[in-house]
């Protein structure tokens, strides 16, 4: 089964929902600008399937995703652009650039999700890149970022999850102390015993809130907030994100950090 397999469905099942994302970044941008918005930028956007959800929620709206992987640009624009109805594919542009170097013009939402904006591990290259992100923006453009902690994410350890048909692995195979450095990977295993090892793997550096909030403040955001997520009847994450000012000291949590210019 693992030869079969194809790594970015199997991600997209096992960690994304694109549509509550997308629903959440429309609705929060709405209440705090009082208006929809209509152009969006996905920076790190894999295989674009937030910018194609963008562009599914509305006639009007457009997106661009950024990515400097070609490959799996042209995996998300035969699978994903090219699902779209054929006329609204023009809506999305996606291009293979570096977010630190890439000229958009300016757009009402720039998000990067899934923890991609990681791989900058120091304060002066997360400040440059969130600096080059407010640039982007209109005026009373918004920034979305996601972010995980809690005490569990310090700790070495491995998360199994079953889904249709396979079992997600979240693997955190090292953490840092004194750098702040993770390394962590995604495998994939099958009923039939077959497994995919290291699928993806990320060098990151595990950024807390209030480092992240400092330096957007820095980098001239003129507000930040903090979006936490809920929980349901058992205890879990139940997917519905409200405005918090503390958090609670959860061992695992996920929580959006989002930025008004």
């Amino acid at each position: 089964m693992a030869e079969q397999a194809d790594l970015h469905e199997l991600y997209e099942e096992a960690v994304q929902n694109v549509e509550g994302e997308i629903e959440f970044l429309q609705d929060t941008f709405r209440e705090l600008k009082g208006r929809d918005a209509v152009s969006f930028r996905e920076d790190f956007c894999g295989t674009a399937s937030a910018s194609c959800e963008w562009v599914r929620s509305g006639a009007g709206r457009h997106a661009i995703g950024v990515d400097i992987d070609r490959k799996v640009l042209e995996w998300g624009r035969r699978n994903r652009i090219g699902r779209l109805p054929e006329a609204d594919r023009p809506r999305v542009k996606l291009l293979n650039e570096d977010v630190m170097r890439v000229e958009t013009g300016p757009v009402d939402i720039i998000a990067a999700l899934n923890f991609s904006y990681w791989i900058f591990k120091t304060r002066d290259a997360m400040r440059d890149y969130f600096s080059r992100v407010r640039d982007s923006l209109h005026e009373g453009g918004v920034l979305f970022l996601d972010a995980y902690g809690g005490s569990e994410a310090f700790e070495t350890q491995k998360e199994k999850t079953k889904c249709d048909g396979f079992t997600y692995v979240w693997h955190q195979a090292k953490y840092e102390p004194v750098t702040g450095r993770t390394v962590c990977h995604i495998d994939f295993r099958f009923p039939d015993g077959s497994k995919i090892k290291r699928a993806f793997s990320y060098d990151w550096r595990l950024w807390t809130l209030p480092e992240l909030r400092e330096l957007l403040e820095e980098a001239g955001f003129a507000k930040v907030r903090v979006y936490w997520e809920g929980e349901d009847e058992d205890g879990e994450g139940d997917g519905e994100f409200s405005e918090e000012a503390t958090g609670e000291a959860d061992p695992a949590w996920i929580a959006y950090v989002v930025g008004e210019k």
